[in-house]
């Protein structure tokens, strides 16, 4: 068996003839060819599709959400900038490209995102298809929404995926434009809007209200999540809800551990077929998975040393880095008025080698954090190279529905 947790990527870099041709693909060919290639993937769709056609309840621990989790906030957010930012992108549309473009606040297609790079939701404009000046245009909007650290958080999926297009000689299915964007309500200051950016390994869903601002689901992935080469070598992402994890499980001691610890292994057969599958493997708040019942497993961390809560903060915190400083303080503190209601565990060893996954898990958060298998890269087994990590707000607070079916919001007050 290999072992690539302890390995360099570049042992797992397909070679030969496995690249050739691949340099001619695009996304819609390469999805075609995925699923002819690979039976499974219609079954997983076909469900997933299912699924999206749900009324939206949210993730919960038993299919009961949690009422008035979620209130009016002054997250400090400086709606102005993001109004004028993403009236400047509209401006460079066509009347066309507006169409496509721009969805009512509630439409459906803002729960239709998907991370692998097989092109199943083909929603608003698609960043490879437009301009360079519109492309700027709308890392201008995701830049004037987020933190200065999120958007570079962003922009380092962006760089780490065109990279893997390089590494596996397809750059017409992985590059820096491999996102579709799409806009939700009509910017403004006063009434609620959002949008929404979702491709490989990257998606983004945005509410903003007044302000106030929602930043989930998001999922973030990189295979692999180090650049090493080239004109963005040195970029790395990931690495620090990878080494905070593993700080916080090896910190434990032995019974805590135990506790925690809900699988040895990281694959099938000890972790159960039922909550595993080849697109997810062990993460469960991914893509579609919009009101999937996730009841609390491992460790309760409400009754841990202060050390161990603040170090659980510092880890939530670089999952939401991309909420702007005031919104994060806002969100952190929710965190910790929920600490009693916290769980925390963990599959796979924790020497510094295993792959291993993570969640924690309150009524206003859930994050994941997961080592994968390879799929362009060809390690058999979870590497530490390869990372998916997603943000939930459970209970109905995903993208800022909580808000909206609030009595006030109803009644067009935010309260703010």
């Amino acid at each position: 068996m290999d072992t690539p947790q302890s390995s360099s990527f570049r042992t797992y870099v397909p070679a030969g003839e496995s690249l050739r041709g691949r340099e001619k693909e695009n996304i819609f060919s390469h999805t075609q060819k995925t699923f002819d290639t690979v039976p499974i993937l219609e079954h997983l769709v076909n469900g997933w599709n299912g699924l999206l056609s749900e009324p939206f309840r949210g993730i919960t621990t038993d299919g009961k959400p949690i009422q008035g989790l979620y209130t009016p906030e002054d997250d400090a957010v400086d709606v102005q900038s993001i109004v004028h930012a993403m009236s400047q992108f509209l401006a460079l549309l066509s009347h066309d490209e507006k169409q496509l473009v721009m969805y009512p606040i509630d439409a459906p297609q803002r729960r239709a995102w998907a991370n692998p790079e097989l092109y199943l939701f083909r929603n608003g404009i698609r960043l490879e298809n437009v301009d360079e000046v519109v492309r700027t245009a709308v890392h201008s909007v995701i830049q004037t929404t987020f933190s200065p650290e999120g958007f570079q958080k962003a922009l380092s999926a962006m760089k780490t995926n065109e990279f893997l297009g390089g590494l596996v000689n397809a750059p017409g299915v992985l590059n820096m434009h491999s996102y579709n964007f799409l806009i939700f309500g009509s910017p403004s200051t006063t009434e609620p809007f959002g949008w929404l950016l979702y491709g490989h390994h990257l998606c983004l869903s945005v509410f903003i209200w007044k302000t106030q601002i929602v930043v989930a689901p998001t999922f973030i992935g990189a295979e692999p999540n180090v650049i090493d080469r080239g004109p963005h070598q040195g970029t790395q992402i990931l690495q620090s809800e990878q080494d905070l994890g593993l700080r916080f499980m090896q910190s434990l001691s032995k019974e805590l551990q135990s506790k925690a610890q809900i699988f040895k292994t990281t694959q099938p057969p000890e972790v159960p077929e039922y909550r595993w599958n080849p697109a997810d493997q062990r993460h469960l708040c991914g893509a579609c998975q919009d009101n999937r019942i996730v009841p609390y497993e491992g460790l309760p961390v409400g009754g841990l040393e202060t050390s161990f809560v603040q170090l659980l903060f510092q880890i939530v915190e670089q999952f939401i880095i991309y909420l702007p400083a005031q919104a994060r303080k806002n969100k952190l503190a929710q965190v910790e008025r929920h600490i009693k209601d916290t769980h925390f565990c963990w599959i796979g060893g924790f020497t510094n080698d295993d792959p291993f996954y993570y969640r924690i898990q309150s009524p206003v958060i859930v994050v994941e954090f997961d080592h994968h298998s390879g799929v362009f890269l060809n390690n058999t087994e979870p590497a530490r190279f390869h990372i998916h990590t997603i943000v939930r707000n459970p209970n109905g607070g995903d993208y800022g529905y909580a808000l909206l079916n609030r009595s006030d919001a109803t009644n067009g007050k935010n309260g703010l």
